[in-house]
This record gives C-alpha cells, structure tokens and sequence, in this order.
C-alpha cells in the first residue's frame, strides 16, 4: 500500500514525539540503553521487537505512565518530565492509548464503555452530544450494532475494536497501539490492521504501534523502527530495516516470515 510521506509538499512535517537518550533499567536488567525515536504528524511508526525487548516500557514512558532513568521526551511539544499531574492529564487526554486486552469495563455494556471516558474528560455535553459520540465512534470501527452488548458477548476482534472506539471517542491527536493483533486469527489481524490505516487516514491521528508481528508491521507502518537489545538498532521502510545481514534481523524476519522476502 501507498504510506504517507515525511514531507508534505516538500516541507518536514511537523515532529509530535521525539524521544532522545532514554535509557530504562529495573534491578540489573537493562531494557532501554539509550533509545533516539521521532514520530512525525500523522504518521504510522511500528516499533518491532521480540516479546520483553522493552516495546511497552516505551510507550508507558512517553505517557508518563513510568519514569526514565535517563533521556527526555517531548510530546506535541512538551516535556513530559516534571509535567504537573494537571498539566499530564490535559497532555494524556490528546494521547490515545488501545491496551493489548482492550481494557473495557466488564459491568458495562459496549455504549457505557465508550461514554465513560467522555464523562470523566469533557464538561458541557448533553445526552444527546454524547450519545452522538459513541454513535460516531462505532460507526468509524464498524460495530455499531454492538452498541448494546456486554464485552463478554464480544469477539477478541470486536473487543479490540470496541477499545480502539473509546480511545477514538476523545479525539486524540496521537494514537499508541499496544500489540494490537495479539491473540488474533489471520483474518481478523488483517482486519485490525486496515482499522489502524483507517484511522490514521480519517482522525490524521500520529501513531506508534508497538507489536512483534510483522504482517501488522508491512502493512501499517510509515517507518518501522527495530528495537534489540535496548536500543533502536535500525529505522526506516519495512524493506529498509530487513535489507540487512545483521544476524539478529535475519533471525526474528525468518522467524515471522520463514518462507518470504522482504517487500
């Protein structure tokens, strides 16, 4: 598929995160050792790495969820370190997180799921504002007719895209998946993924994916980013990063892909 650009009409676009020198230890084991990442507007970045490479402990770090040990990191031109609680809340609002287990309230139906962020973020919506909401926010996941479900009525599927729709309810301007074809069949993997592409070209979302499936990775990323041993040892196009000798590349490609090649 055709991805989108770096430039827009010969300009750079515009940097949303940019990620320098972070380094991440717990006890004596260290998970990120000097970790350089930009991701630019409405842009699509996989970063790929095998299971416990340090790919969430990343993402937890740029919301503020965890703190580095070292480095900086600056979100829609902030930095998140030494953000007052205040000023972290207004900054996460505009940051989407979809959790790998889609993280929906098992008491509440599919409607009360999406509404509830919407309740604990905004002020001044009506009823019908918010019922408009959820409308549209299943609409652009395709589940509308599961506005009245339970989660446990749900497929893993539709509950990853339940989770993407209440992400999506708060209009954020960064979008960070978390493994977001786990657990998934084929099928409904690929599905996930033109979600992703859906909403990258529909909100003009910026995203990092964080995943070790390189299907979800050829066919979503912008620039894929390869994170071994703490660090980000190759950036660039899908075909970029695997036209390598570097035995550690070859290894996790030929893991996922044993029979392909690199498109």
């Amino acid at each position: 598929m055709q991805r989108e650009p770096q430039t827009q009409g010969g300009v750079p676009r515009p940097t949303v995160i940019s990620v320098r020198g972070l380094t991440k230890s717990f006890g004596d084991r260290d998970v990120l050792r000097g970790v350089d990442l930009d991701v630019h507007e409405a842009e699509n970045v996989v970063v790929l790495g095998r299971s416990g490479s340090g790919k969430s402990v990343l993402i937890k770090i740029i919301i503020g969820l965890l703190e580095p040990d070292e480095g900086s990191v600056e979100v829609l031109g902030q930095t998140v370190r030494g953000l007052s609680q205040r000023a972290m809340d207004a900054l996460r609002r505009q940051v989407g997180f979809s959790f790998q287990n889609s993280a929906l309230y098992d008491s509440m139906n599919v409607s009360e799921n999406l509404a509830f962020p919407l309740r604990m973020n905004t002020t001044g919506l009506s009823t019908h504002e918010v019922r408009d909401r959820v409308y549209d926010a299943l609409e652009a996941v395709g589940l509308v007719s599961a506005v009245m479900q339970m989660p446990s009525e749900l497929s893993g599927g539709q509950r990853k895209r339940i989770g993407i729709a209440r992400t999506l309810i708060l209009r954020p301007k960064i979008m960070l998946y978390d493994e977001p074809t786990a657990g998934l069949d084929p099928i409904t993997s690929g599905e996930i993924n033109d979600l992703i592409n859906q909403v990258q070209q529909t909100y003009h979302t910026s995203s990092i994916i964080i995943t070790h499936d390189l299907t979800c990775a050829r066919n979503t990323a912008d620039r894929v980013a390869m994170l071994l041993d703490g660090r980000m040892q190759r950036v660039g196009s899908f075909a970029e990063v695997f036209d390598t000798t570097d035995p550690q590349v070859k290894s996790f490609y030929d893991y996922n892909f044993t029979n392909s090649e690199p498109r």
